[in-house]
């Protein structure tokens, strides 16, 4: 399905699974459709699974925004009683639209707490007490985190979805890779249908010299790993450090929240010569300046102290303090401001999804999760980008049950092109309508 097909569904007010692998615009449609709800002024709540994801779309967590916090269960007493809470019901009573990015990492359960609260808060029995709901996601990324169970619970296993009349938008524009070579690698472990062809090619990229005028950012699969070296590296630099403070104002709970799930540190310390990442999309008239990813290397400090950041390019980039925002409606409820960089000799996969990356080292030889592969291979624009340091065979597996779930979604997705293309979908009855 095109991004054009897939807007005139969500516009028409359906409930909606947007999908399709990484790189296919799906955040890039969702904030075309938020701006289009805004100019309608129908009032849409912006949320998603993972506090880093929120702040892709400017958002919060939907655990924060359904008021269900980490709970794995709240009784219908327990519900009853959030609908006593006068801030939820001023957010739940205005709220027409509401939009779940990253769902593969959600919960089954959770999406039927979410449910249940919905119906409660609007005193109707529909899916979601009938506000439209938007879920965005690629099951092949990273699945829910659920310990000592065999299976993911991935949300699609939710009582409720059967009942929300879903119409499935597969999105298979690509946007992010630019190579042919990248493309096949990336379908071909997708399909699982990994040959000794792409093999090959991945293997023709292990230990590759950099041929990059600084060294690329490393990817790796534990925590431990990416701390290690990022310290380690800042130490080897002799030099004058400059330290960099985050401010926040706002709902204090909100703040703790964008501290917490924002990839940016309360604390940056900056030396000359460090390899940075720059954690956030900055825009002028259209034309991006940098996005989330865009990698480089600090060659100075400007009459204000701020960093100045070489990129690829060659292009030098004054990094100024930016803010991250929690918004309700047109409000802003909580934010936080920081020099948008991190230090950047490596960070975690799983802290990689979502990001655009032109040239990474790649750690994969202790892989241990489905997807984990898929996710960082994913980041890449090209095969030239990729430097491999290593891989195991968990690398290219991907979940069973989310691969034969995949050919339903297509399936239900050429339904609905097949529909927007002869003009049989019909308008909700809802804000939506003209």
């Amino acid at each position: 399905m095109t991004q054009k097909e897939a807007l005139a569904i969500l516009e028409a007010g359906h409930n909606v699974l947007l999908t399709g692998p990484a790189g296919s615009g799906k955040t890039f449609l969702l904030n075309q459709f938020i701006k289009y709800l805004k100019e309608k002024n129908v009032v849409v709540a912006v949320t998603a699974s993972t506090g880093i994801a929120a702040t892709h779309l400017g958002g919060r967590t939907i655990h924060s925004w359904a008021g269900i916090g980490i709970h794995d269960y709240l009784s219908p007493r327990e519900i009853y009683a959030l609908t006593k809470r006068s801030y939820l019901k001023k957010q739940f009573d205005k709220t027409s639209v509401l939009v779940i990015d990253e769902v593969s990492m959600l919960h089954a359960h959770r999406l039927d707490m979410i449910d249940a609260v919905c119906r409660e808060f609007k005193n109707n029995g529909l899916p979601f007490g009938g506000i439209q709901v938007v879920m965005s996601g690629d099951f092949f990324q990273l699945p829910p985190i659920s310990p000592g169970q065999d299976e993911a619970e991935f949300v699609y296993k939710a009582k409720v979805w059967p009942e929300m009349d879903l119409r499935v938008c597969y999105l298979d524009e690509q946007h992010r890779q630019n190579d042919k070579k990248m493309t096949a690698i990336l379908k071909s472990l997708r399909q699982n249908k990994v040959d000794a062809k792409t093999v090959e090619l991945l293997n023709s990229r292990l230990n590759q010299k950099t041929k990059t005028t600084h060294r690329p950012v490393r990817l790796f699969t534990h925590n431990a790993d990416v701390d290690a070296i990022n310290d380690a590296e800042l130490q080897k630099i002799d030099g004058q450090e400059f330290t960099y403070r985050m401010s926040g104002e706002g709902e204090k709970k909100l703040v703790e929240s964008l501290k917490k799930n924002c990839l940016v540190p309360e604390s940056l310390i900056l030396k000359e010569g460090a390899l940075v990442m720059f954690v956030k999309n900055k825009f002028i008239e259209e034309k991006a300046v940098y996005v989330n990813g865009t990698t480089g290397i600090i060659v100075g400090f400007d009459e204000s102290n701020y960093p100045i950041v070489r990129l690829r390019s060659g292009e030098e980039i004054v990094a100024l303090p930016d803010s991250w925002t929690i918004d309700d409606e047109y409000r802003v409820l909580a934010k936080i401001i920081q020099v948008p960089l991190r230090l950047a000799w490596a960070i975690t996969v799983h802290k990689s999804q979502g990001m655009t990356l032109e040239a990474a080292e790649i750690d994969l030889s202790r892989s241990f999760g489905y997807g984990m592969g898929y996710v960082a291979l994913s980041r890449l624009t090209s095969l030239d980008g990729l430097y491999l340091m290593g891989i195991n065979d968990m690398a290219y597996k991907l979940d069973p049950q989310v691969f034969a779930y995949d050919k339903e979604l297509i399936t239900l997705s050429e339904q609905a092109t097949g529909d927007v293309k002869e003009k049989r979908f019909k308008k909700q009855a809802s804000l939506l309508s003209e």
